[in-house]
């Protein structure tokens, strides 16, 4: 081993850690900070200050955290000192990139070459050009974002579908480690009246619901679980359709097809909610689903696992083995689809359970830090060792 894990250190990379916008990029880089630096690693994140609270920014206990001024929150465009980026990157032993459609990173990448220090990359189901900007995606990897790609010292695959990700870039598959998303149980302690309380905020009562979290964008599904649950109406009469999470343009479209669809007294949008707040809504849903056109490894997968809520996720979600171990139901990306996966799922309440209960266990057993933190710093060590 070259370096003691007490005397290693690690530069976070992430463009966002805002916990309404940042998505599972920004919680993921936030919890493997904060498992580092309990295993004896001293952790820099450098990041934006785009949506941050005082709140938030306190919760990175032992981290160093650097927060650069956003000056497009849009493309997440900081305000920078060349000089203080040189000075994160030399000070570094080992850079962690996360994302990649990242000026932040582009910034980060120079400064590791010019100091000859080694980095790694974890996309996080970033690298395929999907969504909106796609000409300035294109444009980025032809400037820099493939070569950023192709002379990392480590690829992370958060899913095994991520490595035919990689392999478009040029990454050969032996040189990619699969560290998936993790969860931290202690994060989800709830108690009934903290459900009971949940319900009471959000005008549900005693009545059952389908939950659905993430920003209401086109990539995450909204709509198709909508259209899935308004064909179903009928057969779905006993259950509430919960929309948590941040408004991406689409709410008022959504608002719209629910009042065309004659549902609106069975549909909430709710907006974005907090850990405590998520937990809560988990704990007292019948069923968490997730319709996304594309994701690179739901972390909502985890948090439903971890307080035992069934999930109906397409085969899109990165999460297909929950099919293997009656966990769960996958189904394609498309409302008839969906559709016919809440029927399914919702027929047999007692069966409904056992899903919950047993990707409860699963993630439990495979998917929590402590688990995860070793393959880190195996992987650090690893490469470490390699440029000494």
């Amino acid at each position: 081993m070259l370096l003691g894990t007490k005397k290693m250190k690690v530069l976070n990379v992430n463009s966002s850690q805002d916990p309404v916008w940042g998505g599972g990029t920004g919680t993921r880089t936030h919890k493997m900070s904060l498992t580092l630096v309990n295993a004896g690693i001293t952790v820099t994140v450098l990041t934006t200050d785009r949506g941050m609270t005082p709140e938030q920014q306190q919760s990175y206990t032992n981290i160093r955290l650097i927060a650069l001024p956003t000056l497009n929150a849009r493309f997440f465009v900081p305000r920078f000192s060349l000089s203080q980026i040189s000075r994160l990157v030399k000070e570094a032993d080992i850079i962690h990139l996360m994302g990649h459609w990242s000026f932040l990173n582009a910034l980060v990448w120079v400064m590791a070459k010019r100091h000859k220090k080694p980095y790694v990359v974890c996309p996080a189901g970033a690298l395929i050009i999907f969504g909106r900007s796609k000409i300035l995606k294109y444009l980025y990897n032809l400037i820099i974002g493939k070569r950023i790609i192709k002379q990392a010292a480590g690829h992370i695959a958060i899913t095994n579908i991520e490595i035919s990700h990689f392999a478009s870039y040029g990454v050969p598959k032996e040189d990619i480690i699969l560290i998936p998303n993790a969860i931290d149980e202690a994060d989800y302690q709830i108690t009934p009246a903290g459900e009971k309380a949940f319900r009471g905020r959000c005008g549900l009562g005693q009545n059952s619901f389908i939950l659905f979290i993430g920003r209401l964008n086109s990539i995450k599904g909204p709509d198709l679980l909508l259209s899935a649950y308004g064909q179903a109406k009928g057969q779905l009469a006993d259950y509430h359709l919960v929309f948590a999470g941040p408004d991406e343009g689409m709410k008022s479209q959504l608002e719209e097809a629910a009042a065309n669809l004659n549902i609106t007294n069975k549909v909430h949008f709710i907006g974005y909610l907090d850990q405590q707040a998520k937990a809560q809504a988990l704990k007292a849903a019948v069923l968490l689903a997730i319709p996304s056109r594309h994701e690179a490894m739901s972390i909502v997968v985890l948090e439903a696992g971890i307080n035992g809520t069934p999930v109906l996720i397409t085969d899109q979600c990165g999460f297909n083995e929950i099919k293997d171990i009656n966990a769960g139901v996958v189904v394609g990306v498309s409302a008839s689809e969906l559709k016919t996966g809440l029927l399914t799922i919702l027929a047999d309440r007692e069966s409904l359970i056992k899903h919950g209960h047993n990707l409860q266990t699963y993630v439990r057993s495979h998917y929590t830090w402590r688990i995860m933190v070793n393959k880190y710093l195996n992987l650090y060590d690893n490469i470490l060792n390699k440029v000494k």
